[in-house]
């Protein structure tokens, strides 16, 4: 059974698009299917597009919230860590993941996902396990994003600051996901 909400539209395709009009603090899942195993988002989106304020609704209604931001400042980082401990996170995310599945959770991947090959990756990493993640991806205007970084201070983990030129780089190479992919919902 799929309880949706009524900003929903499925494509032929059998796709969701999503056309957001509330505010964001009403984002919150579009589909909860309850009849099969463990369900696998992964947000996708550049920075301040919105995606961890979708996340953390999924988050309230029983998700598992996995996140880089949340692990660096677990770990007391508040800039942009090295490379190595970038892939030691990544490495302990992802083993969490897969433990989180196995035991039947429904997991939401608050990262950025902002290009096909990291989405491919986790695609690859979760098919030995009969789950075809879906895409959730934000498409905000970049005059949006901008408005957003700029309210950003750094004090808790989601609030990582960003310069308007960082986010605009973070914007212009971010490679959109497409329904050949996969699931996909589109949230505007």
């Amino acid at each position: 059974m799929w309880i949706t909400s009524d900003l929903i539209r499925v494509t032929m395709s059998g796709a969701w698009q999503v056309s957001m009009s509330e505010p964001e603090h009403k984002l919150g899942p579009v589909a909860v299917n309850r009849t099969r195993g463990p369900r696998v988002v992964m947000m996708c989106g550049p920075g301040g597009a919105g995606k961890t304020t979708y996340a953390t609704r999924l988050e309230h209604e029983g998700w598992t919230r996995l996140s880089f931001e949340v692990e660096f400042w677990d770990r007391g980082i508040t800039t942009m860590p090295s490379a190595d401990v970038v892939a030691e996170v990544a490495a302990e995310l992802k083993a969490r993941l897969l433990r989180q599945v196995a035991a039947g959770n429904d997991v939401v991947l608050d990262f950025g996902f902002w290009f096909r090959r990291q989405r491919d990756e986790f695609r690859a990493l979760l098919a030995p396990r009969g789950i075809v993640p879906e895409t959730v991806y934000i498409a905000t205007s970049l005059e949006t994003i901008l408005s957003r970084v700029g309210d950003r201070h750094g004090r808790r983990a989601d609030d990582w600051p960003l310069t308007e030129q960082t986010a605009t780089d973070y914007f212009e190479r971010f490679e959109p996901p497409t329904p050949e992919e996969g699931p996909l919902e589109v949230v505007r």
